[in-house]
């Protein structure tokens, strides 16, 4: 299974970690297939604490990934939050549309009798 989370980096007492896709069952700082996104605890002002890349985050997600608490926190907290994959947002406009549909045919109806 696919996982997105935590890879920790940096040196002794000035963490860095960067946000991977790799497979549940690989070390945490191990072997990962894609480098999404990075989170830098210790950034001064001038400095990125946080970046994802939301594209690649709704791919791995529409494929199955599930993202860990922690990166989930972080997304959260960073104001970017986690789309719901492709198939779930797929729905939705087909269910309006169906809506829209109902609703212009009604408007029809109505138009029909006013004038009989």
């Amino acid at each position: 299974m696919v996982v997105i989370r935590l890879a920790r980096g940096g040196a002794k007492k000035r963490p860095f970690f960067t946000i991977v896709a790799t497979d549940s069952r690989s070390a945490r700082d191990g072997r990962f297939v894609e480098r999404v996104g990075f989170y830098n605890p210790k950034a001064t002002d001038t400095e990125t604490k946080f970046r994802i890349a939301q594209d690649r985050l709704a791919h791995w997600r529409s494929v199955g990934a599930q993202v860990s608490p922690t990166v989930a926190r972080l997304v959260k907290t960073f104001g970017a939050p986690v789309k719901p994959p492709a198939g779930e947002a797929a729905q939705a406009p087909a269910a309006s549309a169906a809506v829209a549909a109902a609703e212009a045919a009604e408007t029809a109806a109505q138009g029909s009798e006013q004038r009989a």
